[in-house]
């Protein structure tokens, strides 16, 4: 079977709403723990996205492994329209209906201006199927929280409304790992959300830093 490995990159330097940022410290000290981990994996390719912020993980990551990443366009974050730069006390106050009906989750609920799951999976998906069939046994794809849900969701052929209900908290740096049987055609969700490379250092998890949107 094909492993491929999605990573959520590490703590951005901003926190307003998806701006194209590099890493803040405790960001390329969460890239350096899970560079240490990834050691005994034996990964033999690395991609990411072109984001700032996934661009520097995986330049970590590389550096570690001695691979080179290779930055794919298509594994960027979803886009979140006219959210996208602003502060989450103006999101909870601007946005209340938008916000819920997201909570809902009664619909794959494009951002105002944006995207939603299938958007990113329509994106996504070509680049995927090439990974699916390339000769490495073992991939990584540094990338971002909505498109590791809308993938997982899509993968494990659930409604993409249902995207949501893949962690809370998608922490940064955490390893979920697909399982590809070539043969049969089928995905398994082998990992997710895993940081145990985060686990003696609390104040590198997402809850002390920014609480998610979903709880608000």
């Amino acid at each position: 079977m094909k492993e491929l490995y999605l990573i959520r990159h590490g703590r951005q330097s901003s926190k307003l709403c998806n701006v194209d940022v590099s890493l803040d410290e405790a960001g390329r000290r969460q890239a350096e723990l899970l560079a240490d981990r990834l050691t005994y994996d034996k990964i033999q390719k690395l991609y990411c996205s072109d984001l700032k912020r996934a661009v520097e993980t995986a330049g970590i990551i590389g550096e570690r492994l001695g691979l080179e990443p290779v930055v794919v366009p298509a594994f960027r974050e979803i886009d979140f329209g006219e959210l996208t730069g602003k502060a989450d006390d103006v999101i909870v106050k601007e946005y209340k209906e938008f916000r819920r009906e997201r909570a809902s989750q009664t619909s794959d609920l494009p951002y105002p201006g944006g995207e939603n799951g299938a958007d990113v999976i329509r994106r996504v998906l070509p680049v995927w199927r090439e990974l699916c069939q390339s000769p490495e046994e073992r991939a990584a794809v540094v990338t971002h929280g909505g498109v590791i849900r809308s993938l997982c969701a899509y993968l494990l052929e659930t409604d993409l409304k249902n995207k949501l209900k893949f962690a809370v908290d998608l922490e940064n740096t955490s390893i979920t790992v697909i399982r590809y049987d070539e043969i049969k055609e089928l995905f398994y969700l082998e990992r997710f959300n895993d940081t145990a490379h985060l686990e003696r250092h609390p104040e590198l998890l997402r809850e002390s830093w920014k609480p998610s949107l979903i709880r608000q």
